[in-house]
């Protein structure tokens, strides 16, 4: 585990760094901060709004006595992709991106949903209760 916490700490900035410093060299560095920023204002703006429809979405399910399972999912991944569209570079906005973006986030979700359903039937994340 901390080799791949090594890896992803070191590797993706060292990444993001790269694209940056060519799309300074292709555009233009006054053109590649706005575009940053730009990315930074439209995630920010859409991560509100999906986030506010998730919620709406959960309380309208728990009123009528559901249980809001996969909207729930969406939510934490809306939080994430706000997360990643708030780092500067263009690799953590893609992804960001995905997370937010309704049709997307369906592949993530289902995705997602598969990998944790496959490992805890193989006892590799345990639920312990307090």
């Amino acid at each position: 585990m901390f080799i791949r916490l090594l890896i992803l700490f070191t590797c993706i900035p060292l990444l993001e760094l790269y694209v940056l410093i060519e799309a300074g060299r292709q555009i233009g560095l006054f053109s590649t901060i706005l575009l940053v920023l730009l990315t930074g204002v439209a995630g920010a703006w859409l991560a509100r709004t999906q986030g506010i429809d998730v919620v709406q979405r959960i309380q309208t399910q728990m009123a009528q006595g559901e249980m809001p399972g996969p909207i729930l999912m969406d939510g934490v991944m809306i939080l994430v992709g706000g997360l990643l569209l708030l780092t500067p570079g263009f690799c953590t906005d893609l992804l960001g991106f995905t997370f937010l973006a309704p049709f997307t986030r369906a592949f993530w979700r289902d995705l997602l949903t598969s990998w944790a359903k496959k490992n805890l039937e193989q006892g590799n994340i345990r639920i312990h209760r307090l």
